[in-house]
């Protein structure tokens, strides 16, 4: 097995226990199996979220786990693909997986998700939250990826760009181009944050946000570099060794 590996998946057990001894970080991918349109995977979220873990602990000398893949997305549940769970479901799934890691000696914990829906993250919160009451010695910071994307929302994109828009659909074509369709969709929400329910056809017809056609993936690669960056800093500030 390589040693140096930052993959949990691919280093030993002896080897796990002498890198405790440095107290690294431990970067828990979590993602959703979600429809994105014609034209990004259903598993969009989790190839961000992977892809950004691993660069990132190169940067910070961390560690990866395996990725949790499966998240709530209530609101895409009515296009094929889409497995959403629920919040129950969720949330202790991860607080189960969390714990065990702190149970074998991870101090430092990083949740990092590549889906952002709000019940989605509430669940993340809420299991770290559970986590941390458990074992108290224990640092955990929860966000996602699309917290710091979407920081560029109005300067790299339009305003109202979201979900399998532009600038998802070029981080994605940066990340794993070999998984991006050639369809550029066009797609509008219209579905009211005060309505419970998913959204229906006339609310959202695509499982798209935005404008798709000026995607690219050398828009891509500065949305990375950007989030990469902010995701550095907030490990240095908030999960110091």
């Amino acid at each position: 097995m390589p040693i140096s590996s930052c993959r949990l998946l691919e280093i030993d057990s002896r080897s796990f226990e002498r890198r405790l001894s440095e107290n690294p970080l431990v970067i828990v991918p979590v993602g959703a199996l979600e429809a994105h349109g014609p034209h990004l995977p259903l598993g969009a979220d989790q190839i961000q979220a992977e892809e950004t873990a691993l660069a990132l602990a190169e940067r910070v000398h961390g560690l990866v786990a395996p990725t949790i893949a499966y998240g709530s997305a209530p609101g895409a549940r009515r296009f094929p693909g889409t497995v959403s769970l629920t919040l129950a479901q969720l949330e202790p799934h991860v607080a189960g997986v969390l714990s065990e890691l702190c149970r074998s000696g991870v101090r430092r914990l990083l949740v990092l998700s590549g889906h952002a829906e709000r019940g989605h993250m509430a669940a993340l919160r809420e299991a770290a939250d559970q986590t941390l009451r458990d074992h108290p010695e224990v640092r955990i910071v929860v966000l996602s990826d699309y917290d710091f994307v979407y920081e560029l929302r109005g300067k790299e994109s339009p305003a109202a760009d979201g979900h399998a828009g532009l600038l998802e659909t070029s981080r994605v074509l940066a990340l794993a181009p070999e998984a991006v369709g050639s369809e550029r969709p066009v797609g509008e929400y219209r579905h009211s944050p005060f309505v419970p329910g998913t959204p229906s056809p006339g609310d959202w017809p695509e499982s798209v946000i935005g404008d798709t056609r000026p995607a690219s993936k050398e828009l891509g690669e500065r949305v990375q570099a950007y989030v990469l960056d902010r995701l550095t800093e907030t490990v240095r500030s908030l999960l110091p060794p």
